[in-house]
């Protein structure tokens, strides 16, 4: 029989999918299953899946965020992870820490980071990520204030970003998870304000698909989009936009690219158990997972 592995998300039904992969001699079915930011319909689907699959993944919530070696725990997420007595049930962190961080070195032949601009909306998502682009010498703009808590107050350093969270991190992760990022129809809602000018400043734009779009100004000439979680939706929104190419981090299947939760439960499912860093790194290698490039000048 086909291992099962869903992702309960707080985002939109709209973007649910199904997908059935053959990987390491295993039958795996891939399924996405959208709450519309219903926060007790997902711990309700949670109890109900908790061991009926072999592993579930948290989608539009994340169970941790990062600053250093550090990481601080969403009291919501915790909550809905507690949900499962018997499945586990990961959120996709371990997997952003390695996958992403590896795809900076394996772009380095099509991007030359050097002073290359990027616009990380929230480098706390995506800890790995932020740090691989600054020892990649990358001119990063951390976007955490501006687009998390709206403030116009854009960061250039990652250590000073790094002391900030230090401070700010313990207090915003015992917030309600909604006054953080947006769930449900929230996600589907675009605002074109004074913070889609720090696309224009940048060369690559990169971190968490729903933050990048929701505030993506109409033009995107020449910009490299990297990211995962789109669908083919997604593709068409950014080609209509003039985007020069978009990059996941994860395979795409079926026309889409399934968000880190998905694969990182898939990996867990493979594996029968919970996974460490070291765990991820080989089950990378073993099954070849290697940024998507997709050249959007040349699709449209």
């Amino acid at each position: 029989m086909a291992k099962r592995v869903v992702s309960v998300s707080l985002g939109s039904s709209r973007r649910d999918s199904v997908a059935e992969v053959e990987l390491l001699g295993e039958r795996v079915v891939l399924e996405r299953r959208g709450t519309d930011g219903d926060f007790a319909k997902a711990l309700a689907l949670i109890g109900e899946l908790d061991g009926k699959v072999d592993a579930i993944g948290l989608g539009g919530i994340d169970l941790y965020l990062w600053a250093g070696g550090r990481r601080y725990a969403i009291r919501d997420a915790l909550r809905l992870k507690k949900a499962a007595r018997l499945t586990p049930v990961v959120d996709g962190s371990g997997l952003k820490h390695t996958l992403e961080r590896r795809a900076v070195a394996e772009l380095a032949g099509l991007i030359p980071w050097k002073d290359t601009r990027v616009l990380l909306p929230s480098a706390v998502d995506r800890f790995g990520l932020a740090e691989a682009l600054a020892e990649a010498g990358a001119r990063v703009l951390y976007g955490d204030f501006i687009f998390a808590l709206g403030l116009p107050i854009p960061l250039y350093s990652l250590s000073f970003l790094q002391k900030l969270a230090f401070l700010l991190l313990p207090l915003l992760t015992q917030l309600p998870f909604h006054l953080l990022y947006p769930t449900g129809k929230e996600q589907e809602k675009r605002v074109v304000d004074w913070r889609s000018r720090y696309y224009l400043w940048a060369d690559v734009v990169a971190g968490d698909w729903h933050y990048l779009k929701r505030y993506m100004p109409e033009r995107m000439e020449g910009k490299t989009v990297l990211t995962n979680t789109t669908t083919l939706e997604d593709v068409a929104f950014l080609k209509a936009r003039g985007a020069k190419r978009l990059i996941t981090t994860t395979p795409r299947l079926g026309g889409r690219s399934f968000g880190t939760n998905v694969m990182e439960a898939l990996l867990v499912a493979l594996a029968g158990r919970e996974l460490g860093e070291e765990d991820y790194l080989r089950y990378i290698d073993l099954l070849g997972l290697r940024p998507q490039v997709l050249d959007l000048e040349e699709a449209a």
